[in-house]
């Protein structure tokens, strides 16, 4: 019955997410909103909307370890397992000065996390300001792009557009976005039950289920996303909503739960799996500052990098640790 239950979970989030995105997308367009704008907020958050409820979820059933470790192992997937499968389809290519800022931000988000999680436990006050500083970056990023139509300003549009080739009338629209968010709402239930379930079976910790099994379900509606943008040619549509996703994760996910909960940090994460995602989050801006693109070598080295870190919870954080410690 768990099994059913995660992958009903599953199949709820990625068909939810992808009905809440086309939906609101939608919605935006109708009330006269600008692709740019819809790019930067709408399709950002509403591809992270399954980590977004899978974590509160978690969070208020006294499941910290699963909705930090959905946040963290969801950003790891997303950089590894993503653009590596991405990368495999078509050289990933982009124009550095449309993803640097973006890019950047991610990274300080990412260090600032680190930081936040180092304390043991993320406040509300913390929850707060991380939406604060959320709220702020992309008001200031919003107001730059509109007046002076940078790179990043066109990647945004680009990412808004991706969602439009399905018409529908506002009423379908409206039923669309309302039918994504239910969805959403049930298949993260099913999944964060079935999933503890299975980890108390196993006896495996509750971070460990949200690093694996619950992180690749909630990246799937990112993984469908990018891949069809890579078979369309649209790489740099993947990279964008990979940066955008992430950062998102940290600070409207983590942020927006622990200002209704606070979150208490496994001590597993701090040890191994936050330094995992940071090293990530700099090789990909390494590549971004370089100006290099994403090959298929690089995509093989990804999916491998994201199969040793799957093998090391499989096989154990801290007799991995042991052995190279």
């Amino acid at each position: 019955m768990s099994y059913l239950q995660v992958a009903i979970g599953f199949v709820l989030l990625l068909g939810g997410a992808e009905f809440l995105v086309r939906g609101a997308v939608h919605v935006a367009m109708k009330l006269g909103l600008s692709t740019l704008l819809i790019g930067m907020t709408v399709v950002a958050f509403g591809t992270s909307a399954p980590e977004f409820v899978v974590s509160l979820n978690a969070a208020l059933d006294n499941a910290p370890g699963i909705a930090l470790g959905n946040v963290i192992g969801s950003n790891i997937a997303n950089i590894f397992l993503i653009l590596g499968a991405t990368a495999l389809l078509a050289p990933v290519v982009v124009d550095t000065r449309a993803v640097i800022r973006d890019g950047l931000m991610l990274t300080g988000a990412t260090v600032l996390f680190t930081w936040l999680c180092l304390s043991g436990t993320i406040q509300q006050w913390a929850g707060g300001f991380m939406v604060l500083v959320l709220v702020g970056y992309f008001l200031r990023s919003y107001l730059k792009e509109r007046a002076d139509g940078a790179a990043s300003a066109h990647l945004h549009e680009r990412e808004a557009e991706e969602f439009q080739d399905v018409q529908m009338s506002t009423p379908v629209a409206w039923i669309s976005l309302i039918g994504g968010l239910i969805a959403l709402s049930v298949g993260a239930d099913q999944l964060v039950t079935g999933a503890s379930v299975i980890a108390r079976g196993f006896g495996v910790s509750e971070e460990v289920i949200g690093l694996t099994l619950i992180a690749f379900g909630t990246s799937l509606p990112e993984l469908a996303a990018s891949v069809v943008a890579g078979r369309r040619g649209h790489t740099d549509v993947a990279i964008g909503n990979v940066i955008g996703s992430n950062l998102f994760n940290i600070l409207a996910v983590v942020g927006g739960v622990s200002v209704i909960v606070p979150l208490s940090v496994p001590e597993q994460l701090v040890r191994f799996d936050l330094w995992v995602m940071m090293a990530a989050t700099l090789i990909v801006l390494a590549y971004l500052a370089l100006g290099a693109r994403l090959g298929r070598r690089e995509g093989l080295f990804f999916m491998v990098a994201y199969g040793l870190y799957i093998g090391a919870q499989a096989f154990g954080v801290e007799r991995v640790l042991a052995l190279i410690g």
